[in-house]
């Protein structure tokens, strides 16, 4: 009887529900004594990148008038992306680094989680609406301008962000009636799912809604990819040289699309097998889990920067004038104040 009340009380004591001001506490890297320094250099090191690397090629792609074209705006949208995933997580990791400090309010932790993951949905959806730009410039050239109007392009990254922002803003409502009971997220960072594993009941609704949005995202952009390469691949086997020679410009940058989605696809199945296997170290493990946040903002300002020419050549021309160095060096300066 008096363990049967033991059992009670506990139970009565984990299902209690946290009332606000709730601050939640990251587990975070395991930093060995003496390593804090080397790892808060490497992460600014790498957010510093990210900053010039994107901020550079956005800068130009705005000052430039001759870039602004359907195939420029659209990476112009990807590296915003970029930028977005680095800032929700970089900052507040070299916090970690550099202070110790594990510690995160509630509001900042629904803010870092929802931006992280309209991220990654931002991430495909844009990365779906560049292949049907590839696919209109290769199979429709003489057509492209009449369909790829400005009507049109800008109806189409707006859809991309809307993809990502509306669907996610559902999935945090789930969050407003979930009392939680635990303060401790078992990650470097905040996610729904992090979060909610905090609950003190189940939320099965929001599983399967999270789950159903990432596998219609993944899968949508994965069809619409594949069918704009099929159909480039056999335009390209039909035509003659002469047209070849016209579309060669088309097809580089076909090339670049396509390694940076290969390169968010091998992040995220990183991410998943080492998941499954227990014997990976902790640290490993949450390593791998930031790679889609800390390679591809820093691999895809190189990509397009030395795949496109036109993209080349006016970096190197904007270069040349000081008075944008220093438009660049400002932004910078006030994005890390």
């Amino acid at each position: 009887m008096h363990r049967n009340t033991e059992a009670l009380m506990a139970n009565a004591t984990v299902v209690t529900p946290l009332k606000q001001p709730i601050v939640f506490e990251l587990e975070g890297f395991y930093v060995p004594p003496g390593y804090d320094s080397l790892l808060f250099f490497l992460a600014l090191l790498n957010y510093l990148v990210v900053l010039l690397g994107n901020g550079v090629v956005i800068c130009i792609i705005v000052r430039d008038t001759n870039l602004h074209r359907p195939m420029f705006i659209m990476v112009c949208n990807l590296l915003v992306c970029d930028l977005l995933g680095a800032t929700a997580v970089l900052p507040r990791l070299m916090m970690h680094f550099l202070t110790g400090e594990k510690r995160i309010a509630y509001v900042p932790a629904i803010a870092q989680a929802f931006t992280v993951q309209m991220y990654g949905i931002a991430m495909y959806s844009v990365l779906g609406i560049m292949a049907y730009d590839r696919y209109v410039a290769v199979c429709e050239p003489l057509r492209y301008h009449t369909i790829m109007t400005a009507t049109r392009l800008h109806s189409c990254c707006a859809l991309a962000w809307c993809v990502a922002l509306l669907p996610i803003a559902v999935l945090f409502t789930f969050h407003i009636n979930a009392p939680l009971c635990g303060t401790t997220i078992q990650h470097i960072y905040c996610s729904n799912r992090a979060i909610l594993s905090l609950a003190c009941r189940p939320t099965p609704e929001n599983d399967i809604y999270g789950l159903s949005l990432f596998w219609c995202v993944g899968t949508g952009t994965f069809l619409i990819i594949a069918f704009s390469y099929i159909r480039i691949l056999h335009a390209s086997v039909k035509q003659g040289r002469a047209e070849r020679a016209v579309q060669s410009k088309a097809f580089q940058t076909c090339a670049s699309h396509l390694v940076v989605y290969v390169l968010y696809e091998v992040a995220s199945v990183i991410i998943i097998v080492s998941q499954r296997f227990p014997s990976v170290p902790q640290n490993l493990k949450k390593f791998f889990s930031i790679l889609f946040i800390i390679i591809p903002p820093v691999v895809n300002p190189i990509i397009y920067g030395l795949v496109s020419k036109e993209l080349r050549t006016s970096i190197i021309k904007h270069f040349t004038n000081t008075s944008l160095l220093h438009y660049i060096v400002d932004k910078v300066l006030n994005s890390l104040s």
